[in-house]
């Protein structure tokens, strides 16, 4: 699902709030879903999931396929998530 998408849908749920509204309050929502995760705190919604940053560790022992060479990978941090036990019921259905 788009953006545009989302925001159609929240139009047909809500329709007394109009567009702009509507596209402050998606954008709110990820921003601060952006800057939670940018000082490293885990987000938790009920009923979905939780979103974490998960910190890599460096490591020297990599080789380039093609040339055999060794690689250096710096530690680098990924957005992780993890869905809730209600969530993956309503999935798998």
């Amino acid at each position: 699902m788009s953006r545009p998408e989302l925001i159609k849908l929240l139009k047909k749920k809500h329709p007394k709030l109009i567009k702009p509204q509507l596209e402050t309050i998606i954008d709110t929502f990820f921003q601060s879903i952006e800057d939670a995760l940018k000082e490293k705190k885990s987000i938790f919604i009920r009923g979905f999931g939780t979103f974490f940053v998960k910190e890599i560790k460096a490591s020297a022992n990599l080789r380039n396929p093609r040339s055999g060479e060794l690689i250096y990978r710096p530690k680098r941090n990924k957005v992780r998530f993890r869905a809730s036990k209600k969530f993956i019921e309503l999935i798998n259905r």
